[in-house]
């Protein structure tokens, strides 16, 4: 497969990603939230700093989602394997395991507040241990770029 090609499928792929997210985020979120206060109004008081936790957690993912574009726009210019690609991929480790620390504790501060449910809280950890693998990943591909990047200067030396 060609590097512009490449490229461009993981472009269309980050674009799918991202209205993804608008929906779920600008649309499921608001929605679901509004049937649970219908169906129990007791929880009103839970709504908008729920859906306003839920939006701050939008705020790394489509971080995350920039910079992938640029490792995407790296991929496309033959520059895949540079030290740039790794600090990219680097940012985005530390934007997963940020995101998945901050919704985990959000949710034990919510359920000390009597705004959530325990069961919600292990779902959290389940959201956290997803961030955490995404984290080590990222982290992983970012020195398997650097050791690629250093391989391809020794080469680039010895021609």
């Amino acid at each position: 497969m060609k590097l512009k090609t490449l490229s461009l499928r993981l472009k269309l792929v980050l674009i799918g990603m991202a209205l993804c997210g608008f929906v779920v985020y600008g649309w499921f979120f608001p929605q679901f939230g509004r049937s649970v206060v219908h169906s129990m109004p007791e929880f009103a008081y839970c709504y908008y700093p729920w859906l306003i936790l839920l939006w701050v957690t939008a705020i790394p993912c489509y971080a995350a989602l920039l910079l992938g574009w640029r490792i995407a726009c790296n991929i496309g210019k033959d520059r895949a394997f540079t030290v740039e690609t790794a600090e990219l991929l680097r940012w985005i480790s530390r934007l997963a395991v940020f995101d998945a620390a901050f919704f985990l504790a959000a949710n034990v501060v919510y359920l000390f507040l009597n705004m959530n449910h325990p069961g919600i809280v292990l779902c959290a950890l389940l959201v956290a241990f997803a961030g955490a693998a995404v984290s080590v990943a990222c982290s992983g591909l970012s020195d398997l770029v650097k050791r690629a990047h250093a391989l391809q200067e020794q080469y680039d030396l010895t021609i």
